[in-house]
């Protein structure tokens, strides 16, 4: 009988998971946009921007402007109604994206408000909830994602020389903070806030294997440079073709999301090229 139970326990649980389909994949991985990329617009825009560049999985961020034709002040996040998100269930489908991330957003250690976070990840069939939550949450969060079967990934953003208390941007930290936690608590590896704080991301990516759920991938023009701004995919000092390989080798099938910040107006030609990049790599045989 406690056999059936546990077994009944893990269905019961396993129900709430929104696995990436196949049909998400650039190539050899699940590959779309962080909307943030396209945060000038509103999301019903960004999203048809996404579809554009050939992007697949979408990375939803809090307080986006859902739709300026219907209500200029009205902002996606986790305090829209199931009714609110209708149109966007509907604009997902007809463009064949999967909702695959949401973020970065604050975890607090606030039963009430986490939980609004993950009903809101749960209803919108998002896997991955992206944040830089609060030290004092992580017993919290470990409990949300058990319940929920809903993946936390801390993001990254670049060292902060002013503030010696900002640590997510060392992966070692990260890597610390979740290694003896439930499994679903890991990584949303930030590529370019890696290279801009002078980390290797294929030395980030090799230490956190197993633990990276998600990432946003960004080329930049230099390394080591706080102010270095994106460039397509393959033409900047993030070596992305290590990155792709350093993925394949950890077995990490993404999803890669292009974050690319710079050119916002008009960035949707080198976010297509970005993702035609991954679409064409392959990896060694």
């Amino acid at each position: 009988m406690k056999k059936i139970l546990f077994i009944l326990s893990l269905i019961a649980a396993s129900s709430f998971a929104a696995p990436i389909p196949e049909s998400a994949k650039v190539g050899e991985f699940f590959a779309g946009c962080q909307a943030y990329t396209f945060r000038m617009f509103d999301l019903m825009e960004a999203l048809d921007k996404i579809a554009a560049a050939g992007g697949k999985t979408v990375e939803f961020f809090p307080g986006q402007v859902l739709d300026k034709r219907v209500d200029e002040k009205l902002k996606f996040d986790h305090n829209t109604t199931v009714e609110q998100r209708a149109p966007v269930k509907a604009k997902l489908k007809a463009l064949g994206l999967t909702s695959a991330g949401y973020g970065v957003v604050k975890l607090k250690n606030d039963e009430a408000d986490c939980r609004k976070i993950f009903d809101f990840c749960k209803d919108m069939e998002i896997g991955i909830v992206v944040s830089e939550p609060a030290e004092d949450a992580f017993d919290l969060i470990e409990k949300m994602v058990k319940e929920y079967d809903i993946k936390m990934a801390i993001h990254n953003h670049p060292k902060r020389p002013l503030d010696r208390a900002y640590r997510y941007w060392d992966p070692e930290y990260v890597l610390s903070l979740v290694k003896d936690r439930d499994a679903r608590m890991g990584s949303c590896a930030d590529i370019g806030h890696w290279v801009r704080s002078g980390v290797k991301p294929v030395d980030a990516i090799r230490l956190l294997k197993g633990r990276i759920f998600d990432s946003h991938i960004k080329d930049l023009i230099a390394f080591g440079d706080p102010k270095a701004h994106d460039t397509i995919w393959g033409t900047g000092m993030s070596d992305i073709p290590a990155v792709l390989s350093a993925y394949k080798e950890i077995g990490f099938p993404g999803p890669l999301h292009a974050e690319y910040e710079h050119n916002w107006e008009n960035n949707l030609p080198e976010v297509k090229a970005s993702l035609e990049f991954v679409k064409n790599w392959k990896s060694a045989k």
